[in-house]
């Protein structure tokens, strides 16, 4: 990148599993990015190390009990120290920071993203509550501040590179694929016993707890089917879930011709990572290579919807729009923290969510407020449940 300014990046959420990988892809980059923003939920001692390895302009940790200790461990360096969500929020506006990685877990990340897009950064998208919560609000938001939205998911990056030069193409149906989890061929009677340890044994990626518990309950493709629909505008019945057991296609479009194109490549994140932030470059990187050899077949599968009834929740909750998304995301929050805390059996999940879809009232045009309400409450209906 000689001659040109190296590109301003904020991770919000760098000492998780899209942060840290983010790191190791800015670290690779050279000169190509620099970081101007870190921060963490409450994993002070790793912020800390980030900080001092990556020299950022600012940090914020998000649990204020903390601030003391990183700002004295910061105290020698040029690096400003912040404390709670309302900093997070106040310095993604920076002018330094051209691209903003939203890699914060859950509905902690959608106004700091909604901030983001009204200063008009880029938004590198690897928060999918986000539009899930509030679809609507987010995309219209990045129209009026003309702010593009780059997936970082890797099925939805991977949709984002099939369109790349095919924008002024009509899409027939798009595929997500799915791994399937670790829990792919039971029966639910063989799930209610399942542990926490076995659910956070992903076959194919390593991921942070969260996530790996919604990829066991395929409430992650779910997540990512409602994602979809707002990224690249399209109906639920324009897109489909296919279990893909090697996670080596990531996801499939086809076009009104009949035609479809895929991406394909291992099950690294660096790589979905690397394109939301380079775009529209592809930079060299040093990452493994796939090898055809090392996977002779590809095999795929209908999903089970009435095994993994959380995906069926997701598809229902488009069906109906309006707040219930945010409902559904809300109530898994909960009901998925939950089961990682040993207070409820796996399969208690899914009904904890239907069920709090089913008490909540339903709001067809939800405001900000409305988003803000509905999670609120939905999350003291799940606690409730449990």
């Amino acid at each position: 990148m000689s001659g040109q300014q190296p590109k301003g990046i904020a991770i919000l959420g760098s000492t998780g599993s899209i942060g840290t990988q983010a790191l190791q892809v800015i670290k690779e980059a050279g000169d190509y990015f620099s970081v101007e923003l870190l921060t963490a939920n409450g994993n002070a001692d790793l912020l800390i190390e980030q900080a001092l390895a990556f020299q950022p302009n600012t940090v914020v940790i998000c649990d204020e009990s903390k601030y003391a200790h990183v700002r004295e461990a910061l105290a020698q360096t040029d690096t400003k120290v912040f404390a709670g969500i309302k900093s997070v929020c106040d310095c993604v506006q920076m002018s330094s920071v051209q691209t903003v990685l939203t890699a914060m877990v859950g509905y902690a990340g959608l106004l700091p993203t909604i901030e983001a897009i009204k200063a008009g950064k880029c938004i590198a998208l690897a928060n999918k509550e986000t539009l899930v919560v509030a679809g609507q609000l987010i995309t219209e938001l990045a129209k009026q501040y003309a702010v593009n939205i780059y997936p970082v998911d890797s099925e939805h990056s991977a949709i984002f590179q099939c369109l790349t030069g095919e924008f002024h193409n009509k899409v027939e149906k798009i595929y997500l694929t799915a791994s399937g989890g670790p829990f792919r061929g039971k029966k639910l009677h063989e799930l209610s016993t399942v542990t926490r340890a076995q659910a956070l044994k992903h076959p194919n990626w390593n991921m942070g707890a969260k996530i790996t518990i919604d990829s066991a309950t395929l409430m992650n493709k779910g997540l990512e089917v409602i994602e979809a629909k707002w990224l690249f505008g399209l109906t639920p019945a324009e897109i489909d879930v296919i279990v893909h057991p090697q996670s080596i296609i990531h996801s499939i479009v086809q076009f009104a011709d009949g035609s479809m194109k895929a991406q394909l490549g291992l099950p690294d994140m660096k790589i979905p990572i690397q394109y939301a932030l380079t775009y529209p470059d592809r930079i060299y990187n040093s990452f493994k290579r796939f090898n055809f050899m090392d996977y002779p077949q590809f095999t795929f599968e209908k999903p089970d919807l009435e095994t993994f009834r959380c995906l069926g929740l997701a598809f229902e909750a488009i069906d109906k729009g309006g707040n219930v998304p945010c409902v559904l995301n809300a109530a898994n929050e909960i009901s998925v923290q939950a089961f990682l805390e040993d207070k409820i059996r796996f399969t208690d999940i899914a009904r904890i969510n239907e069920e709090t879809i089913g008490k909540s009232s339903f709001v067809k045009t939800p405001s900000l407020n409305d988003y803000i309400e509905s999670n609120k409450v939905a999350r003291e209906i799940a606690s409730g449940l449990i």
